[in-house]
């Protein structure tokens, strides 16, 4: 496929291609989360954590939540897709794309975005899956009446079904993330960030940390394939707002962090993760973005635990329906001490004005049941706070 450059003027270019076909997503704030997140963590709370024995951090936040969790199929996915899909119309012409189809590898909401930009053009869809997709994803993609095929979880495995289906159909390849075209359409959800942010501050300035009408600071995303950060990165290059990356860090997940640290990219993980959308290593084009500090000033990663409790914290207290890759974000803000300290040391009196992406949604109540059944019986006075692992300081200086 053909592709225009990784610029801000391409993001907008795919930004008027793709709206008649995408939900403009609302941007949303929580007084709560933004209190706490603004809130120094006990040291009670940093014991057995790499922070034990410091000073904890006190940067100030206004949050504002990118609600992608309401797009089509219910991520962000369905940009990329659809914008991948349209240029290739533009190239091919319709008749000839629907005569091979297309394909691609995904856990899930990549797959039922390209399944989902298929369907609305009469395109046939390939879609691979590893077996150990959410079951509800799988479901959600066959809905869309795309031909599911199956394999292992590794990049290797999944590529290698690929090449296998396009031997047998002669289907074009839509890539799930390491691709400029889905790179640009990702993108597009940095503008109407940017842009809402901006709306929301004219109406009640008092929502910002400025007190103002100035906007975002900064934006953190989180990160598999790099797509949507790269999107992200690519859209608000030199306009002075700062992007931020969030991984988890259960068995090596955090491989776009510690590649850019050792200054090689890991082209293999495999790591089971509850954050299932952000299983994947970087590829070559998003790589090239997400090492470059201009693009992404920094990179970080959070445990199970920080997941669990900043997806409890949305359930509960936005009434969000999230999926846990959608909380790495917000789970950094609220727990990784390195980006807290990082924060209060750029802006210790005014604090930053931070969008937060809620990549998507698509997890189920099973799932959300399951997560939670190993976690202790809670006390009542926990139950009561709004922060799942330190319920005390969040009960006292917090208001609901």
């Amino acid at each position: 496929m053909s592709h225009l450059p990784l610029t801000r003027a391409s993001v907008e270019d795919a930004h008027a291609l793709i709206q008649p076909h995408i939900h403009r997503t609302p941007v949303l704030t929580n007084t709560t989360l933004s209190s706490l997140a603004s809130t120094p963590q006990t040291t009670d709370a940093l014991k057995g954590t790499q922070w034990e024995g410091q000073q904890p951090a006190n940067p100030k936040f206004k949050l504002f939540f990118k609600c992608e969790n309401f797009q089509k199929i219910g991520a962000f996915k369905v940009r990329g897709a659809f914008h991948a899909v349209i240029r290739l119309i533009q190239e091919r012409g319709i008749e000839e794309v629907r005569k091979s189809g297309v394909v691609t590898h995904s856990s899930g909401n990549h797959a039922q975005a390209l399944a989902l930009a298929a369907k609305s053009f009469q395109i046939p869809a390939h879609i691979v899956m590893p077996k150990i997709s959410t079951p509800s994803k799988i479901a959600g993609t066959q809905a869309q009446g795309a031909i599911v095929h199956f394999s292992g979880s590794t990049a290797q495995e999944r590529e290698a079904a690929v090449a296998e289906v396009i031997a047998q159909t002669g289907a074009t390849l839509i890539p799930p993330y390491d691709h400029p075209n889905i790179i640009l359409g990702q993108g597009t959800m940095a503008l109407e960030i940017q842009k809402e942010v901006q709306e929301l501050l004219q109406g009640n300035s008092e929502l910002g940390v400025h007190g103002d009408v100035r906007g975002i600071d900064a934006v953190i995303a989180p990160c598999g394939g790099g797509g949507m950060l790269s999107g992200i990165a690519v859209a608000l290059h030199d306009t002075g707002v700062k992007v931020f990356s969030a991984e988890p860090s259960f068995q090596g997940g955090d491989d776009a962090r510690r590649g850019v640290e050792a200054g090689e990219r890991i082209t293999t993980v495999k790591t089971l993760t509850i954050a299932d959308g952000l299983r994947t290593p970087l590829g070559e084009y998003t790589w090239k973005i997400i090492s470059d500090k201009s693009y992404v000033k920094g990179l970080y990663a959070v445990t199970e635990q920080n997941i669990k409790d900043a997806m409890k914290l949305v359930l509960e207290r936005m009434k969000c329906f999230v999926e846990p890759s959608a909380v790495v974000g917000l789970a950094t803000i609220l727990y990784n001490e390195n980006f807290r300290k990082m924060v209060e040391q750029e802006a210790p009196e005014e604090g930053w004005n931070i969008g937060v992406v809620f990549s998507g949604g698509n997890t189920t109540i099973d799932a959300i049941t399951k997560m939670f059944a190993d976690v202790p019986e809670e006390t009542k006075e926990r139950e009561e706070g709004v922060l799942g692992s330190d319920g005390k300081r969040v009960a006292e200086n917090v208001a609901g």
